[in-house]
């Protein structure tokens, strides 16, 4: 009897102290969860921004005609203010995108807001910075001050009017984040590797964007915008310095 204990108590020991399976945060939240918005969702809310965009453009004259001085007036009215607000959205849309998945790349999503939660935020940030990004293109069709084409404007670098070059950056970036997000979608199908390498190109997408709107953006010059562009900018410097420490130390 005083031989069995011991050996039943060291058989005990060994079972509670089985290993776990290695999983990491990437594993979890990326290649696990679903995405946040099924895909039918997604394309309705691009469908319903687009409608909306040129419905605004081409048919708000003819039914309200006392707008034509706010619309058509020779200084940019209400399509340029809108452009330029939802502008300024998409961008902060897709700063928190990057935010959230930065928090769980580098496992700080733990502390805040939890990773599920992060991952959701995550998707759904990148989706609807991408419907604003596509609002804002559209009602630049409606400005006469930036008189452009529907080819120039989804066309890279085909606008030949103010700042060609910085627009044609912030065309890329919106491809970027066209790509990125319907990637949530297909990355059963890509691969873990390769799904996550498409995702570094999130930190282009965002340069782009970032240089897009410094450039050629008509608020650059107020203090409020580069406080933005200043707070946005560093924090995700900081939290990629941050991740590649975590990784690699």
């Amino acid at each position: 009897m005083t031989n069995v204990e011991p050996t039943s108590e060291l058989h005990t020991a060994k079972v509670q102290r089985a290993p776990r399976p290695v999983t990491t945060p990437d594993t979890d939240l990326f290649t696990a969860m679903p995405p946040a918005m099924a895909l039918h969702e997604v394309i309705l809310l691009l469908l319903g921004v687009s409608v909306g965009a040129l419905a605004a453009v081409i048919m708000l004259p003819t039914w309200l005609p006392g707008l034509s001085a706010s619309l058509f007036g020779e200084a940019p009215k209400a399509y340029w203010q809108l452009a330029r607000s939802s502008a300024m959205i998409a961008y902060a849309l897709l700063w928190c995108a990057m935010v959230f998945g930065l928090l769980m790349s580098n496992r700080m999503a733990r502390v805040w807001p939890g990773g599920p939660l992060a991952f959701d935020l995550h998707q759904h940030t990148s989706l609807l910075g991408l419907a604003f990004a596509l609002f804002h293109a559209l009602m630049l069709l409606g400005d006469h001050y930036i008189a452009t084409t529907p080819a120039q404007l989804f066309t890279p670098f085909a606008y030949s009017g103010h700042a060609p070059f910085w627009v044609g950056l912030g065309q890329v970036a919106f491809y970027g984040m066209a790509l990125i997000g319907m990637s949530f979608y297909v990355k059963d199908r890509l691969g873990r590797r390769v799904w996550q390498w498409l995702h570094l190109l999130g930190y282009v997408t965002f340069l782009l964007a970032l240089v897009h709107g410094i450039m050629s953006g008509t608020d650059s010059g107020n203090l409020w915008v580069q406080v933005i562009y200043w707070i946005s900018g560093g924090s995700i410097l900081f939290l990629s310095v941050y991740r590649v420490l975590v990784r690699h130390f």
